[in-house]
């Protein structure tokens, strides 16, 4: 018999080619264990700006400790504009404080490969990750409050050998 959470798919690695706000290079592999947040991002998506960086923000004050909370810069347009240096400059004029990474990009293909390897559509893109490293949720666009709440709220309270 198969449960229903065997079902959920396993994340796939990160491909990061450089970190901000944080001395590490964080690996999922690494933060099997915690209940992982990823907002993907693009520092000149204007639906990114006014709903995910927010909603990233407002999870990791109403969360803390409870969830890894990480963003993931994926730039597939506009390349010219968005170099780490202006990133940079946005995380700090924006008060983003959680690690943020850039998301590798193979010269062969349109789409960012962290992107292509979680099928994203588009940014912002909000992923949950359980403790076990499997996709909870997968949310393209502006994602309610209740729901990112709800869902983390779950997977905090899963057991950790679950």
């Amino acid at each position: 018999m198969v449960s229903a959470r065997s079902a959920f798919p396993a994340a796939p690695e990160l491909a990061v080619t450089r970190w901000f706000n944080t001395g590490a290079n964080p690996t999922l592999a690494d933060l099997r264990g915690e209940v992982v947040v990823i907002e993907a991002f693009q520092m000149l998506c204007p639906g990114c700006v006014s709903h995910g960086l927010p909603q990233a923000k407002r999870i990791q004050h109403a969360f803390g400790d409870d969830v890894t909370l990480l963003g993931l810069h994926c730039v597939f347009e506009h390349h010219e504009a968005m170099t780490p240096v202006s990133l940079e400059a946005f995380l700090y004029e924006y008060r983003l404080t959680f690690p943020v990474g850039v998301d590798a990009h193979d010269p062969g293909s349109a789409l960012p490969v962290t992107m292509g390897r979680f099928q994203l559509r588009g940014t912002p893109s909000l992923v949950a990750i359980d403790r076990a490293g499997r996709i909870r949720l997968n949310a393209f666009g502006q994602v309610d409050d209740l729901v990112v709440g709800a869902t983390l709220a779950r997977l905090i309270d899963e057991p950790r050998g679950g």
